[in-house]
């Protein structure tokens, strides 16, 4: 086994609450187990079976990532591993510059005064973060877990932790349509699933490290030229895959709905949604986050 480690200081305002909240969707705790102020998480990182540990002690955290290699110089490069911890933890979110601007907001503005530094969680990759994103399209959060649950157990990989690892483009490519389906997702959301993970397995399609302005909409129309894959999907992959903060989610229902308990309004439509949300960008993500966060909810 290699272990990695690294510690920091985290930002006075990082709230640590909000994001094992996150990562405690799943009360059955297959993939990922928490404990006090203390995360574990089991993924493939870099073609290894992995199991992230972060430990939050005041306003220090302390991070492990154990892997199921016994040979360091498989993990190529080392230095990702602190760059690629910042980004899980959203160390890097421009959280501050967000508040700054608008916490005087009408409307927005007393939920940034009560949350103030509030990131969005991310996924161990896009790919995790697509795939639960198809995974969730148009059922309850419930139901998606249920779902999210068999498919790590039938493409995932156990860890020397105990739990299971959530499962990379490269083992879920090597999946038929009908095995997906006995999971419980639909035909279309199968077919959705199998025909990225392909694409990423024979490299025809490939993530960017980071997205940025000059990449974002390359990478949104290869992915919305994927049947399946719609507006909602890749906003949400580009929030929780590449901490991208401008998505706009006016699709998604708990931000319309909790949209209306803010401005006091008994209906809104997708479209007044994503008029509001517009004059947040390049944050519109983090809006919506905030808008989650307001009724307790994490997205």
């Amino acid at each position: 086994m290699t272990v990695l480690t690294h510690s920091f200081k985290l930002p006075i305002d990082y709230q640590v609450d909000e994001f094992l909240s996150f990562h405690r969707r799943d009360n059955q705790q297959l993939a990922e187990r928490v404990s006090a102020n203390t995360l574990e998480k089991a993924f493939i990182w870099q073609g290894h079976p992995a199991c992230l540990t972060v430990h939050f002690n005041a306003a220090q955290v302390q991070a492990e990532l154990q892997l199921d290699t016994q040979q360091a110089a498989a993990v190529n490069p080392l230095n990702s591993w602190p760059n690629w911890l910042a980004y899980f933890l959203g160390i890097q979110q421009p959280v501050e510059a967000f508040y700054q601007r608008f916490q005087q907001h009408p409307e927005l503005g007393p939920l940034l005064r009560q949350q103030p530094g509030l990131r969005v969680a991310q996924t161990s990759s896009p790919f995790e973060a697509i795939s639960w994103a198809i995974i969730g399209q148009q059922i309850s959060v419930a139901a998606a877990l249920n779902v999210r649950r068999r498919f790590i157990e039938l493409a995932g990989v156990p860890h020397a932790s105990g739990l299971f690892c959530y499962p990379d483009a490269q083992r879920v490519a090597t999946l038929s349509i009908e095995e997906l389906r006995s999971v419980g997702l639909s035909h279309k959301k199968a077919q959705a699933i199998a025909h990225i993970s392909l694409l990423l397995n024979n490299r025809s399609l490939c993530f960017p490290e980071q997205v940025n302005t000059d990449n974002v909409e390359p990478l949104r129309a290869q992915l919305l030229a994927i049947p399946g894959v719609g507006p909602w999907t890749v906003n949400y992959t580009l929030m929780r895959g590449f901490a991208w903060l401008d998505g706009s989610l006016h699709g998604d229902a708990a931000v319309r709905r909790y949209l209306q308990v803010l401005l006091q309004q008994e209906h809104i439509s997708p479209k007044q949604t994503e008029q509001w949300l517009a004059q947040f960008a390049p944050w519109r993500a983090l809006a919506a986050a905030h808008l989650w966060h307001s009724q307790g909810f994490s997205g």
